[in-house]
């Protein structure tokens, strides 16, 4: 059974830097799109970046773009969220996710089947 599990959050100032992992075990993901999502506070969770391994593409939530970079460890089963001028809006718990089948959608919640248990980014102004 695949099991992801995220580490890196905690908390840093405005214009401060981190860097998330999300170590996939059980199962190469060599082939599979891994996301980042985000939840903050009373909001809805919502996509931040994605990574498909085949192809080596990118996506970005537009409110990351520029700051933000995904990347991935193929032989270490391991995805990355880089995390440059953070902003307290940036607040939230962050949650990778992977999908090994096809993905339709890179930004939607439903179109992956495994989460981790989130790690929580506090931003001080």
């Amino acid at each position: 059974q695949v099991q992801l599990v995220e580490s890196g959050g905690g908390l840093v100032q405005a214009g401060g830097s981190l860097r998330l992992s999300c170590t996939a075990s059980g199962r190469s993901f060599s082939n599979a799109c891994m996301a980042w999502f985000r939840q903050a506070p009373g909001k809805e969770r919502e996509f931040v970046a994605a990574s498909i391994g085949t192809y080596v593409l990118r996506y970005y939530a537009d409110s990351v773009k520029g700051r933000f970079t995904i990347s991935r460890d193929n032989p270490k089963n391991t995805v990355y969220l880089q995390m440059n001028s953070l902003e307290p809006e940036d607040t939230a718990v962050y949650y990778c996710a992977g999908q090994y089948g096809s993905v339709r959608d890179v930004k939607l919640m439903g179109s992956y089947d495994k989460w981790g248990q989130g790690t929580q980014v506090t931003v001080s102004s």
